[in-house]
């Protein structure tokens, strides 16, 4: 009968204080979830402005007007960092166009130069796309004629935005909603 007395009292404390969470710990745990919150909402915010800034450079290099170009030089270039690493290859282009009476050269496939990899069968496939000697065209930034692409970069930062979005979205909802708690 003592134990069951006990049992009795233990409960009754256990219930009392799960009813009245000290204002020191509810205020505590509040500003964890609004800092949490503020956190992941910028984390979020910091990749759809990186991603959104892809998405727009992409889109103004369709504006770039497009000038006739003739590849000059395509070679492929390799380089090994060290005797531990594979061997990685690129495509060393050069081409020539005109902008307003003006000759240029310009040595870029997309505005991130030419990429390396260690795949020697996509960079020659790269090569064969454009050959030395090859007529095509290029794009080039009308207020830089110095710098000109034969390949725009890919609008998929911008079809890809919607992710980090919700971190925005849910981060500020955790942190409004920790705010709005009585």
């Amino acid at each position: 009968m003592a134990h069951r007395a006990g049992f009795k009292q233990v409960l009754a404390v256990t219930t009392e204080a799960n009813r009245s969470p000290s204002p020191k710990n509810t205020n505590s745990g509040r500003w964890f979830l609004v800092l949490l919150g503020l956190s992941l909402a910028s984390i979020g915010g910091l990749f759809v402005g990186l991603l959104g800034r892809s998405f727009m450079r992409a889109w103004k290099m369709r504006s770039w007007p497009e000038v006739s170009c003739v590849i000059l030089s395509s070679e492929i270039e390799e380089r090994r960092h060290d005797e531990f690493s594979p061997t990685e290859y690129r495509q060393n282009l050069t081409y020539g166009y005109e902008w307003q009476k003006q000759p240029f050269t310009g040595s870029h496939l997309t505005l991130r130069e030419n990429p390396w990899s260690s795949n020697r069968e996509l960079v020659e496939q790269r090569s064969h796309d454009f050959p030395e000697g090859k007529v095509t065209t290029c794009r080039l930034n009308p207020a830089s004629p110095e710098i000109a692409v034969l390949k725009t970069d890919s609008l998929a930062p911008g079809y890809s935005i919607w992710f980090p979005s919700l971190f925005v979205i849910g981060g500020l909802g955790i942190s409004v909603r920790a705010l709005r708690k009585s």
